[in-house]
């Protein structure tokens, strides 16, 4: 259930990469395709089919999947705005409250986050940057017998506080209820029932009824993130979102049953999530094995569990915690957890993480919910050179350029010199034009 692995075994197993394309598909996952498309084709060809019929036959197109994929006959897309608005008022006052102070904390945290313009005229005359946001956004709420709630909050809150003008969401037909409160307490209204890779075509196309945006955020399936891929420079991304992940760090005075429900969190999104111990002391590991197999069965997604901690879960014991710093900081995990005596200390030698949670009070599902942070992290190792969603994903940076006179005839014969080397006897000619001038 859950294994314990030495550091070699681990290498190959449980903590080997995979690019998305090549990863195992699930056989249910296999099984649906080959209903809809025929046998002999992936996932990712599926996913062009799609993107393909949409980009060409617009909501005709995103009907037919509809009813093939969803089982749904819909006309309209659009939610209702009233409907919206009542599911909001059929929250429990607790649940409102929750979803409020999550909001609330998400949006405080995000303003916090400097988007700087700025100009200088000590480089001859006016240079600088400017940071304007995108104009419409699409954010993707994943949907099903699991509802989101809180990934429309921390996707939709970091796009109003960067300044968009035009948010929509797409989700499943059938949305539940706390999806569209959780849009209403952002102010959303724009909220159309659409699934999968569909939902990616229309949003980055536009079609008849759904506006085309500039820019796509928000995690989802296996056929969201093949369509994220194969529409990214027909709009902007923020990320490939692989099955998630969280990684522990922690020493001999970890409670192992805290660490094991920390485990057992991040396992029961998916079987193909993973869910890694990495521990120089073997008792922990092993008290947080019976720990594993107590807890687990009280949970109701026991099933996804032991499939996934099958798949990609278990223990390493490395010699060391600096060793357990390098691994993690090769795998680069989406969420890292020190459970350390000095976990300051640790991190400050590890570069690759998307989130870092610091001590036993500062657990990951905190960070799922009401932290501050999006939840929207990198996965698949791309925490490597990608960040947790923020406002920076929406939006560009312009740069200025007005330079005075006397700086462009002096850098004018520069640029010529630099223009000829690279035979590009016109742009040398343009620069020749104002040094002579």
């Amino acid at each position: 259930m859950f294994k314990i692995y030495d550091i070699d075994t681990a290498l190959k197993t449980i903590l080997r990469r995979e690019p998305l394309i090549t990863q195992q598909v699930p056989g249910t996952i296999k099984r649906k395709v080959e209903e809809v498309f025929g046998a002999d084709i992936t996932p990712y060809q599926a996913v062009t089919q799609i993107i393909t019929s949409i980009r060409e036959g617009g909501d005709a197109a995103l009907r037919k999947w509809s009813r093939t994929l969803d089982k749904v006959n819909l006309e309209n897309f659009l939610t209702p705005p009233e409907d919206i608005k009542a599911a909001y008022q059929s929250l429990t006052p607790d649940l409102m409250n929750a979803l409020e102070t999550a909001a609330e904390r998400i949006r405080d945290f995000h303003r916090r986050q400097p988007l700087p313009n700025w100009t200088t005229t000590e480089l001859g005359g006016l240079v600088g940057q400017r940071v304007t946001p995108v104009q419409r956004a699409g954010v993707y709420v994943p949907g099903g017998t699991a509802p989101l709630p809180s990934s429309l909050l921390m996707s939709v809150i970091p796009a109003q506080v960067a300044g968009v003008e035009r948010i929509i969401v797409t989700t499943p037909p059938n949305t539940n209820h706390t999806i569209l409160a959780a849009a209403h307490l952002c102010g959303i209204d724009e909220v159309y029932q659409i699934g999968g890779a569909q939902a990616i075509a229309a949003m980055a196309f536009g079609t008849e009824s759904v506006p085309q945006v500039d820019t796509i955020v928000g995690a989802g399936n296996l056929f969201v993130t093949l369509a994220k891929q194969q529409v990214y420079g027909i709009v902007g991304l923020d990320g490939l979102a692989g099955p998630t992940e969280t990684m522990v760090i922690a020493d001999q005075g970890a409670n192992p049953a805290w660490v094991a429900s920390d485990l057992l969190a991040q396992a029961e999104h998916d079987p193909l999530a993973s869910a890694i111990l990495l521990t120089p002391s073997l008792n922990l590991a092993q008290a947080v094995h019976r720990a594993v197999k107590l807890q687990v069965k009280n949970l109701s997604r026991a099933k996804i569990i032991l499939q996934s901690l099958e798949n990609k879960g278990g223990a390493v014991i490395t010699p060391d915690l600096d060793t357990a710093a390098k691994l993690a900081d090769d795998y680069a995990p989406e969420h890292l957890c020190l459970v350390v005596e000095n976990p300051s200390k640790l991190a400050d030698k590890i570069n690759n993480a998307g989130g870092f949670f610091l001590g036993d009070h500062s657990f990951e599902v905190l960070g799922d919910y009401v932290a501050g942070p999006s939840h929207i992290m990198p996965t698949g190792g791309t925490a490597r050179f990608a960040s947790p969603l923020n406002v920076m994903d929406f939006v560009k940076i312009s740069s200025l350029v007005a330079l005075d006179p006397e700086t462009g005839a002096e850098l004018s014969p520069i640029a010529a010199q630099i223009a000829l080397v690279e035979s590009l006897t016109a742009h040398a000619a343009s620069a020749d034009f104002r040094s002579k001038s």
